[in-house]
């Protein structure tokens, strides 16, 4: 069994608790869930936002009232089933199950939030190759919000990188314009979050 059937297992399994992650219960995750929301807001009113892994809607929750048009997707159905039947179904949602490597929608997004998802899709290479196709469906202008365990955590749980990783693969064409440490009690409660500009000029 390769590591990303192994992902997809582990995130299935995890799914099925009815608090997954305890995203809804845990004081870290509601403090990380405010940082989140704060960088998202930074530049005011967002047009069209996507949002990558949408676990059970805690987050999706918290961001949908400041869209004009929120896109969700999620590699797991039952992850996007649980967020629509958490959000009763908003017009200005749009749903989608799908890989964050292979989505390619026809539109770019200012705003995208993509937090705790990319240490599963697979190696280094998978991880770069995820990155490539945010930065491309990213407005010229727009800003990404991304979060992650750092790597050392993200190492210990057998993935390959976290958070200083993908950083870094970020700043190689959007510029950073935040970043923030996240801690809580716990040693896994430890997560690196930043805010990211796409150049207004050029093409990437």
């Amino acid at each position: 069994m390769d590591e990303l059937t192994q992902n997809y297992q582990l995130l299935n399994r995890e799914l099925a608790a009815d608090d997954p992650w305890r995203l809804d219960g845990n004081p870290f995750e509601q403090k990380r869930y405010g940082q989140m929301l704060r960088l998202s807001l930074a530049e005011g009113s967002i047009t069209h936002a996507l949002e990558v892994g949408c676990a059970a809607g805690a987050f999706t929750e918290k961001l949908a009232p400041h869209c004009q048009r929120l896109t969700v997707i999620d590699v797991v159905p039952q992850a996007i089933a649980r967020a629509r039947r958490r959000m009763k179904e908003p017009p200005h949602i749009s749903w989608t199950v799908s890989d964050v490597q292979q989505f390619s929608p026809d539109e770019r997004f200012d705003l995208i939030v993509v937090a705790e998802v990319l240490y599963y899709v697979g190696e280094i290479a998978d991880m770069r190759a995820a990155v490539r196709n945010l930065v491309r469906m990213l407005a010229p202008g727009g800003h990404l919000v991304f979060g992650s365990a750092r790597d050392a955590n993200c190492r210990r749980w057998g993935h390959a990188a976290g958070a200083e990783t993908v950083i870094a693969m970020l700043n190689e064409t959007l510029i950073e314009v935040e970043r923030l440490e996240c801690r809580g009690e716990s040693v896994n409660e430890d997560c690196l979050l930043a805010r990211f500009r796409n150049p207004v000029s050029g093409s990437l």
